[in-house]
């Protein structure tokens, strides 16, 4: 029986010549206790076994008041540290961002042809390798991770590259975006962002959305600012749409297109695409900037349009037909609209 006790806690000892009194530590939330049951069941067991059950009976009570304690987390086996510490010796300490103290969740970083920077997050689960883990990225399409049983941390940072080599093109486009022009939104773009609004001029910009798949072709464009100066802009791109080269840059197309020049850093200061919006008096609010525009081309004063569409339906001699609200423009009186803002009634 002492050898058997011994085996299952080596770090306890015996304190008298009768083996009846021990000290020393047992080792808890870690292996579930099998032998607990029969200890209630066989009421013939010997000493030697009632002893030998304690323990069990010890060790599960033990889990169950450490488990019961707030914060708790329950520990894997050795070998599931022991695996993982191998896979991350193979694949490189230097490709390891970040890793919790419970060990499950983990960053890899990854450089692609580029220079690029990327990181993939990967949630393992209790019964990994055997469970697949979960993964994501900053990417704007989905991440695609083939996962068996065989899988290492290696085979999921070198599938990780092959997604983001695949979207080289992509990010070159908008880089070229990003470092040759005045970028009003998003302000801090991130890798899975396909969308620029870019200034054009003064309360005049284009949003384009770019495809991931097939970023040198013509991405959908939406033309922002006051109506006379939009109309001959969105006149031109209708016109010149069929001018636009694939084996030439987006930023190229859209100046040949446009038939303009956008303003750069290198020509302008950011400062002057930065207008407050007329009735908040703020450039940003939250995450929107002024969008909207008095068409007279004498005022042209910008808006928030969740700002415009409150001031307006306060007017009482505003009125709304189906989701377009009419009435004066604060500064010049001149008739303005706005749609209705998503969500409002």
């Amino acid at each position: 029986m002492s050898c058997l006790l011994m085996r299952e806690s080596p770090m306890i000892i015996a304190l008298n010549k009768e083996k009846t009194v021990y000290d020393g530590f047992i080792t808890v939330l870690v292996r579930k206790v099998s032998h607990l049951t029969s200890y209630y069941h066989n009421k013939h067991m010997s000493p030697a076994d009632r002893i030998n059950d304690s323990h069990y009976e010890l060790v599960y009570y033990q889990e169950v008041a450490l488990k019961s304690q707030p914060g708790c987390q329950s520990f894997s086996p050795p070998q599931y540290y022991s695996q993982l510490i191998t896979e991350m010796e193979i694949l490189g300490w230097d490709k390891l961002l970040f890793i919790d103290a419970e060990f499950r969740t983990l960053k890899l970083k990854a450089e692609d042809s580029a220079g690029r920077q990327h990181a993939i997050a990967v949630k393992l689960k209790s019964k990994y390798p055997t469970e697949a883990p979960e993964f994501s990225a900053d990417l704007p399409v989905p991440l695609v991770i083939m996962w068996t049983s065989q899988s290492t941390l290696a085979n999921v940072h070198s599938q990780f590259l092959l997604n983001v080599e695949a979207l080289s093109e992509f990010w070159s486009v908008l880089d070229e975006i990003d470092e040759q022009t005045w970028v009003l939104e998003p302000e801090k773009p991130t890798k899975a962002d396909s969308m620029r609004r870019i200034a054009i001029g003064n309360n005049v910009s284009i949003k384009v959305q770019i495809d991931p798949r097939h970023p040198k072709m013509l991405p959908e464009c939406c033309l922002l600012g006051a109506e006379h100066v939009v109309t001959p802009l969105r006149n031109k791109l209708n016109a010149n749409m069929h001018l636009w080269n694939p084996d030439c840059s987006v930023l190229q197309n859209m100046k040949d297109v446009l038939e303009i020049e956008f303003p750069s850093p290198t020509t302008h200061e950011k400062s002057s695409f930065s207008v407050e919006c007329g009735i908040c008096y703020s450039y940003r609010l939250e995450s929107a900037i002024p969008d909207q525009v008095c068409n007279d081309p004498r005022c042209g004063q910008p808006f928030h349009q969740v700002c415009l569409y409150e001031w307006l339906r306060g007017l009482p001699t505003s009125r709304q037909s189906f989701n377009i609200v009419f009435g004066e423009c604060p500064y010049c009186s001149k008739p303005i609209t706005v749609k209705m803002v998503t969500g409002n009634a």
